[in-house]
């Protein structure tokens, strides 16, 4: 007898177990066993997809610890988890921004968990031969300056922006770190998910995105940010140092400070283990 762990990456919110079963079945972006134990105590976490691989990671070692509880897990954005956890239909709230001020104002008694270190990662197509970035240059191609690589020293090739969608923190992150809170471009590509993103900038060889570094695989080629003395590289000794100029904290929020099976799982990712499990998914532990 077993937990589940089911996750979602579509902007399924997971209001209770029945519902949970029959997702599991007609929805396609879910996966996960049906064999939950009927007296099994359920955890349920939503929101930032950047966040996603560190709970979902962490909730397989911690259910394999713990059989008979059920950690069921979605994404949808931050946005989606702030405001699951906070008019509890959730229990845990995943977010890769802390809290906006109206958010503050809306749940008041919302307690924010730093989980683990992330960078934003400006990511092409590995048959793009541009190099290096600086945040200048970033901006531009958000802002439509820029239109084509060959103005960056790449190819004649048109770029393709894409980017996040308005419930994700790592748009608001970037926004602010690297728009300067200008408009992004019209054209822009919006994608609901760190995997949608980097699929797109996989499959489109003038396409550029930004990702959390979790994400950075060989489908994709990372470009290292010039700050002016060199590129550097979105690696994670770069991140933890602070030498990589696009590095953010990763949170959990609860209402309130979390008790139970919440304070328990809490736990277990803070602690030597759990924070291994971050490193071993490519995120700076916190």
């Amino acid at each position: 007898m077993t937990g589940k762990l089911s996750v979602c990456y579509e902007r399924v919110l997971i209001v209770a177990l029945p519902i949970v079963l029959v997702a599991a079945i007609l929805c396609a972006g879910c996966t996960g066993e049906n064999r939950t134990p009927a007296h099994a105590e359920t955890l349920l976490v939503s929101g930032s997809t950047t966040v996603l691989p560190v709970a979902q990671l962490t909730a397989e070692a911690f259910m394999a610890e713990n059989p008979d509880v059920d950690l069921q897990i979605s994404g949808g954005g931050s946005s989606v988890g702030i405001q699951a956890v906070g008019g509890g239909t959730a229990d845990i709230g995943m977010a890769s921004r802390d809290l906006k001020d109206s958010e503050k104002e809306a749940y008041p008694d919302l307690v924010g968990h730093v989980v683990a270190l992330d960078g934003i990662v400006i990511i092409v197509n590995p048959e793009n031969s541009a190099g290096s970035l600086t945040l200048d240059e970033v901006r531009g191609i958000y802002n439509g300056t820029y239109r084509n690589w060959n103005e960056l020293g790449g190819p004649d090739l048109e770029i393709v922006v894409t980017g996040r969608d308005s419930a994700s923190g790592t748009r608001e992150f970037f926004h602010e770190a690297v728009m300067q809170k200008e408009d992004f471009v019209e054209t822009q590509l919006e994608k609901n998910s760190n995997g949608a993103v980097k699929q797109a900038v996989a499959q489109t060889p003038g396409a550029i995105g930004y990702v959390g570094v979790g994400y950075i695989d060989a489908s994709v080629k990372a470009l290292p940010i010039d700050t002016g003395t060199g590129p550097v590289a979105p690696t994670l000794q770069n991140i933890e140092d602070g030498t990589y100029p696009l590095a953010r904290e990763l949170f959990m929020f609860t209402r309130g400070e979390p008790t139970g099976l919440a304070a328990e799982y809490l736990s277990f990712i803070s602690s030597p283990e759990g924070q291994q499990i971050i490193r071993d998914a490519g995120f700076v532990p916190a």
